[in-house]
């Protein structure tokens, strides 16, 4: 048996160093606006371009057959050195504190976040050979991607798995109602994935004031909103970029 001593000391001794595989390019120039949870808007797409160690097309032999794939991530911005025992869901309003382990909150101690998204294709004449692109994703752009797994129905499906406190929480979609012909040139792809981002309420959990213009930015395109927590109504959608 060792001592609690002796297991720190191993503990320290055990410690190892990862390097990112690729990175994955979005529309999220920032975190405001990002779904919080890969999936929930399957308009969102990414690509996946792998650092040239392992930019190796055998490296991706047989993914093409699978539908969906796990991404293993690293949060950028959020990283911290002091480890927080508990945090506060937005779905719960950012009041209610729930232990970090029971959550999916970028504060954790390693900062490694998990997304499963859709496999659309694999580029194998890209520039950036061989290039992944997949939808539903979470991620701000250039998120470093430590690891790909393919996702196994069989192994990774768990339909009567129990929800804990998203239960109550996963039922938030809102109606999104587009103000004097804000929509009027933007493409519709784009058009449809901002809907998607605002349908699920980006604003901070504790937000209850409707008169305020909260404003996000993807593929280019600066969005001003406010929400009265069943609507939100967009005022600008202005090219940027």
């Amino acid at each position: 048996m060792y001592s609690i001593k002796e297991t720190e000391d191993k503990m320290e001794e055990s410690r190892f160093y990862i390097e990112p595989i690729a990175r994955i390019y979005t529309g999220f120039p920032e975190k405001f606006g990002i779904p919080r949870q890969s999936g929930l808007v399957k308009e969102l797409t990414g690509k996946i371009v792998f650092e040239k160690k392992y930019r190796r097309p055998e490296a991706v032999r047989g993914l093409e057959d699978f539908s969906h794939i796990w991404l293993i991530w690293r949060f950028e911005n959020d990283v911290s050195d002091e480890f927080r025992p508990t945090v506060r869901p937005p779905r719960l309003g950012g009041n209610e504190r729930i232990g970090v382990f029971a959550t999916r909150s970028p504060f954790r101690p390693n900062a490694l976040g998990l997304s499963c998204v859709k496999l659309e294709r694999i580029d194998m004449y890209d520039g950036d050979a061989p290039a992944i692109y997949v939808s539903g994703i979470d991620m701000l752009d250039k998120t470093p991607i430590i690891d790909i797994k393919p996702y196994i129905p069989m192994a990774d499906l768990h339909p009567d798995a129990a929800e804990g406190y998203t239960e109550t929480t996963k039922e938030h979609s809102l109606d999104v109602v587009f103000e004097n012909g804000t929509d009027g040139n933007v493409p519709d792809d784009i058009l449809s994935a901002i809907t998607g981002i605002l349908s699920n309420d980006p604003r901070p959990g504790y937000a209850d004031d409707p008169e305020k213009i909260y404003g996000l930015t993807y593929s280019g395109y600066d969005v001003g909103f406010c929400s009265d927590g069943k609507a939100v109504f967009v005022k600008r959608i202005n090219r940027i970029y």
